[in-house]
């Protein structure tokens, strides 16, 4: 585990520096030209998604370091979680900090939380097609392409990965 990081539910006072590691990230991974894109807009709006969905940050010290996105199959934020399935979705860090062991202690809290939910029986994602160094994280922590269920994104040409980690 990562005793630096402290990995725990999203409060209010979170959702500014959520918000901005957010932006941070999608841009610095080159996933969107601009924090003005429709997407970027509305994953940027932390309290309209934490109204309907679950928000964790990773947190070093007094500093919110990272933030992830958590749903069950027929909430709002499911994608494609099956009925057995908790899916994450919008893991973040701060690139000023990436590489730092935050993504890993985050995913690593998902499956030790997804373990103790019943019914739960895996672990699934969605993740974009050039994102290697998220590719990279899911594969060393376990992770599992599920390319039978990949999908794009209704309306648009960008296609996205699933992947599933069984408990």
């Amino acid at each position: 585990m990562h005793p630096q990081i402290l990995i725990r539910p999203a409060v209010p006072a979170d959702y500014d520096a959520i918000a901005r590691i957010t932006r941070d990230a999608y841009l610095a991974a080159g996933y969107f030209e601009s924090a003005d894109h429709p997407y970027m807009l509305q994953i940027q709006d932390v309290a309209r998604r934490a109204a309907k969905a679950t928000i964790w940050v990773a947190e070093r010290g007094d500093r919110i370091v990272g933030s992830v996105t958590l749903a069950v199959a027929g909430e709002p934020y499911a994608d494609i979680a099956q009925d057995d399935e908790l899916e994450f979705r919008m893991l973040v860090v701060d690139p000023d900090v990436q590489r730092s062991g935050a993504g890993k202690a985050m995913v690593e809290a998902i499956l030790d939380h997804a373990r103790s939910l019943p019914g739960i029986n895996a672990v699934a994602l969605t993740t974009g097609l050039t994102w290697e160094s998220a590719h990279g994280l899911y594969q060393k922590t376990g992770f599992q392409r599920a390319p039978e269920r990949d999908w794009v994104v209704p309306d648009t040409d960008i296609k996205l990965l699933v992947y599933r980690q069984q408990l």
